[in-house]
């Protein structure tokens, strides 16, 4: 189990509020406000669960300045109220930013096959595909290629595709 200091508790917080808001934002036909809110606590709780100096690193390294100038730009956008195009920069500029985490948090929902209930529910909707087969397909389906998105390749787990 992974101990959290009080501050990066409080980060955890203002994350899942941020995303809340972020939602409800969407939700309520991009309220500017809502998605303003939103995003000023995803950075604040980012801030709070990584440190100031590794978000400042993390978001001005050389190779991902492109992502950064998107993101940050959308923010300021939004906070300008024109929400749309704020979320549509926003969202490339986040892509761009966490292209690398991808494989990992769909890695990570691979696993929850694991969990009792859940692992039931998905050998009811036809999931007959181990667990290593379903780690080396996921692996290999969401391998980025460089500048196109996604590299398909569906023939590693031969229950799904025969």
């Amino acid at each position: 189990m992974v101990s959290l200091s009080d501050f990066q508790r409080i980060g955890v917080g203002l994350v899942g509020f941020g995303l809340f808001f972020l939602l409800f934002g969407i939700l309520l036909y991009f309220d500017s406000v809502l998605l303003a809110f939103g995003n000023l606590l995803f950075l604040s709780g980012l801030v709070f669960i990584i440190g100031f100096r590794r978000t400042f690193t993390f978001f001005f390294q050389r190779p991902k300045l492109k992502g950064t100038s998107f993101f940050f730009g959308g923010l300021i956008v939004v906070l300008m109220r024109w929400p749309i195009l704020g979320m549509l920069l926003e969202a490339y500029g986040f892509i761009s930013l966490f292209r690398s985490f991808f494989p990992v948090a769909f890695g990570f929902l691979g696993s929850l096959a694991n969990i009792p209930l859940l692992s039931q529910l998905l050998q009811k909707m036809g999931d007959s595909c181990s667990m290593v087969c379903s780690e080396q397909f996921w692996a290999e389906w969401l391998r980025w290629d460089r500048g196109f998105g996604f590299k398909h390749q569906l023939r590693v787990c031969p229950d799904i595709n025969p």
